[in-house]
């Protein structure tokens, strides 16, 4: 007869699309949440805007900045260690090592700080990469005969080390609870050596520490684990 029913299968299909839709938004906030976790708790990505860790990092004029991860759960049950490269947020007398232009347009600027805070890689004046030389109790100072950095009076086999100026500094024992840093580009970068009247001998504090450094993910033909050199 003409005024049968539809089949009930056909009846389902707009009740499945109506459902999904429904769904979809739950979804994507439940895909946000789980981002912005990790990204507080775990893993969050940096760019590198110096050029102060050449060549292990890029971010030299001219090329690619990289891309980094870092994590960020490790610091929670243990210190930095010496030769870690580590992400902290630079004390108040540390002027920025490379000043970054901040969108002009009000959208672009609401769009930067969505995607920082959902974990979209953002260079920040303040935050910045180094690796860890010595650690609370050691003594550092520079340098031996052959130009080596000295802890505890014993030289520091540094293959990554980029045009080193052999800045001379120490000795100095770092206090318990902070870090003497460096970067790997020695005559380009203004790490501990170049704040040693800051009242801390040029010292940061551990509690200063974002994590560690642990992979190169941008550009593709960076694409690095990053160990202890």
């Amino acid at each position: 007869m003409s005024d049968e029913s539809p089949p009930k299968a056909e009846q389902k299909k707009p009740a499945k699309k109506r459902s999904f839709l429904r769904e979809l938004p739950i979804l994507i906030g439940i895909a946000l949440v789980l981002s912005l976790l990790i990204k507080t708790f775990l893993v969050q990505a940096f760019f590198i805007p110096s050029e102060s860790m050449e060549r292990t990092l890029h971010g030299c004029a001219g090329c690619t900045g990289d891309r980094i991860l870092v994590y960020k759960a490790g610091y929670r049950f243990h210190d930095p260690r010496q030769k870690d490269i580590v992400v902290f947020r630079a004390p108040a007398s540390w002027e920025p090592e490379t000043r970054i232009a901040k969108p002009s347009n009000p959208l672009q600027r609401g769009l930067s700080w969505v995607g920082g805070l959902f974990g979209m890689p953002q260079a920040n004046e303040k935050d910045l990469v180094k690796r860890v030389i010595a650690v609370g109790g050691q003594t550092v100072q520079c340098c031996d005969a052959r130009g080596r950095v000295l802890v505890d009076g014993k030289p520091l086999d540094e293959p990554y080390v980029y045009q080193d100026d052999h800045k001379s500094f120490g000795p100095i024992k770092v206090p318990a609870g902070r870090l003497w840093v460096m970067g790997d580009h020695r005559s380009d970068s203004a790490d501990s050596r170049f704040h040693l009247e800051d009242g801390y001998d040029g010292t940061i504090p551990v509690s200063s520490v974002i994590g560690r450094a642990f992979v190169i993910v941008w550009p593709p033909s960076r694409w690095n684990t990053l160990g202890k050199g």
